[in-house]
């Protein structure tokens, strides 16, 4: 799930909102100025019901904000480097770039969240309570109440032991120290992930047959949703274990056609070397080190803008290039990687340029190791 844009870091964590969180929003707002709030307190004007609802909705998602936070700052203090947080349409994601390196590491990760929700929801309970001693308005409240119960909710729903829910890592971190072995126990937690999707797909369709209550559907989406994410979260599983132990030397493409520095952009593009095999080409000193990474569609961007530009002003320079040595792993490297031919990775031993990595590079090597296999080559369990 990439952000559609960004709002800035938190504790050096940077947070995304995906275009989808609006949906859920405005769901959430209407349900409370439409339906909640004048029900329970009568003869408001809608202003003020609208300015409430959409005040509560703003502090859920920081609430989400909130549970995301923490399993992102548990996750660094255990050595697990974290991309970003997104907050999407069935609420946030902390994008964790590497793994627990322990069950105990993956048990503080995986439980910081519904704490901090459970938390969160006996906080809200509290003001609740104290501001309906103080007779503050109802619609505060009510607001605080409301809060109260959803972060309970939500609590109590991510503890449920199954992926790709909290629950399901604290499963996975159980079955992984009974068991020792971090992808058997990732292959259960993701069969509980779709058993309990079927469920909640099943219960939602027929309550909605039964009952008619849109509210059922919405169930059943998120039940689908579960399926698909525990399913995607059992194929990384097994690609990962696939990969464990190989190099990126054993990925790359060896001694890749690189553009000269001292070419300019209409040269590189009018020679036939550069036309038609590849999209992206690294740019060499002539000592052979690595300078960057130019694609065509940046060359011809530059070209159209300045007929007289060298490479070296149209190529993405070496520190914004992904990178890696020779004896990284691949698996590390793989998170790194994005579609596009801005993101092939240079493989450098030093500035010595020696390889690159493309998805294509990755494609080839699951294909090699899934039909042959040899030892030496992945497959390791931990």
């Amino acid at each position: 799930m990439r952000a559609t844009f960004t709002l800035g870091r938190i504790a050096g964590v940077r947070i995304g909102v995906h275009w989808s969180v609006l949906v859920i929003f405005v769901l959430i707002a209407f349900s409370l100025a439409q339906g909640r709030f004048p029900q329970t307190y009568p003869g408001h004007t809608p202003l003020l019901y609208w300015g409430a609802a959409l005040a509560t909705a703003v502090v859920f998602f920081a609430s989400l904000l909130a549970h995301e936070l923490a399993h992102a700052i548990v996750a660094r203090r255990n050595g697990v480097q974290v991309d970003d947080i997104v907050l999407w349409l069935l609420g946030g994601v902390a994008r964790l770039r590497s793994e627990a390196a322990t069950p105990a590491a993956e048990l503080r990760v995986a439980g910081v969240g519904p704490l901090v929700s459970l938390l969160l929801g006996v906080f809200f309970g509290l003001c609740a309570w104290l501001l309906r001693l103080g007779s503050a308005p109802g619609l505060l409240v009510e607001a605080t109440a409301w809060l109260a119960g959803i972060n309970v909710l939500l609590a109590v729903f991510n503890a449920i032991p199954a992926a790709p829910l909290d629950g399901g890592r604290l499963l996975r971190a159980v079955l992984w120290w009974r068991s020792g072995d971090r992808y058997r126990a990732t292959a259960g937690a993701t069969a509980a992930g779709r058993a309990f999707g079927w469920f909640l797909v099943v219960a939602g369709f027929l309550l909605f047959v039964t009952s008619r209550a849109l509210g059922a559907l919405w169930l059943a989406l998120i039940g689908w949703f579960l399926i698909g994410a525990a399913t995607t979260e059992g194929r990384q599983a097994q690609l990962k274990n696939l990969l464990a132990g190989v190099p990126v030397r054993q990925a790359m493409t060896p001694d890749p056609v690189v553009v000269p520095r001292s070419l300019s952009v209409s040269e590189f593009l009018g020679d036939p070397r550069y036309r038609y095999r590849h999209s992206a080409f690294p740019v060499v000193g002539p000592d052979g080190n690595a300078l960057g990474l130019l694609t065509l569609e940046r060359a011809r961007h530059s070209a159209a803008a300045d007929p007289g530009a060298w490479v070296t002003d149209a190529m993405r320079p070496l520190p914004e290039v992904l990178t890696a040595a020779p004896g990284d792993s691949l698996v590390d490297l793989l998170p790194r990687m994005r579609p596009g031919a801005e993101f092939r990775v240079l493989v450098l031993d030093g500035d010595r340029l020696l390889g690159i990595v493309s998805p294509s590079d990755v494609s080839r090597t699951i294909s090699w190791l899934s039909s042959s296999r040899p030892a030496g080559w992945g497959g390791r369990r931990e």
